[in-house]
């Protein structure tokens, strides 16, 4: 059933769709979800799918920003290794929460890029962003409920 509903009602195109919104690309993925819940879907798997999507998305920043580190604060941004540190020790600091916060546009997809370039904890960086990414595709699913009731 769960199967069906998302390769063969077209949720996975909201997968892909949650996944490009949370690459440094810019743009939303609200208004597919919208449409699957107004198409009455399975609001819990369209929630989880565009959850899984999004936050894969965030991994591939973080994932870009661990492996061309050197290259870009170094050579792009010109960062001291002393620079670099102070950063590092910043984030260490307040990134756990910062992350749950990386559903925010514009400034949380840079934010997962930026978890990457310092080398953050996988398991951290996980665990925040897929949460925090699960709460706001909870919250807009349940206004998009709350608006359809209307």
């Amino acid at each position: 059933m769960v199967f069906e509903q998302i390769f063969f009602n077209g949720i996975f195109n909201l997968f892909i769709i949650s996944f490009l919104a949370s690459t440094l690309l810019p743009l939303g993925s609200e208004g597919a979800l919208a449409i699957y819940i107004a198409q009455q879907h399975n609001i819990w798997v369209i929630v989880l799918v565009a959850t899984l999507g999004n936050y894969l998305g965030s991994f591939v920043n973080y994932y870009i920003g661990l492996k061309g580190r050197n290259t870009i604060l170094h050579k792009i941004i010109r960062f001291s290794d002393n620079d670099i540190e102070k950063s590092r020790k910043l984030f260490n600091k307040y990134g756990s929460w910062v992350l749950f916060f990386s559903w925010v546009p514009i400034i949380g997809d840079p934010l997962t890029f930026v978890a990457g370039i310092l080398n953050y904890d996988l398991k951290k960086f996980t665990f925040f962003v897929f949460f925090g990414k699960l709460f706001r595709y909870s919250f807009v699913a349940l206004v998009v409920i709350g608006v359809i009731a209307m």
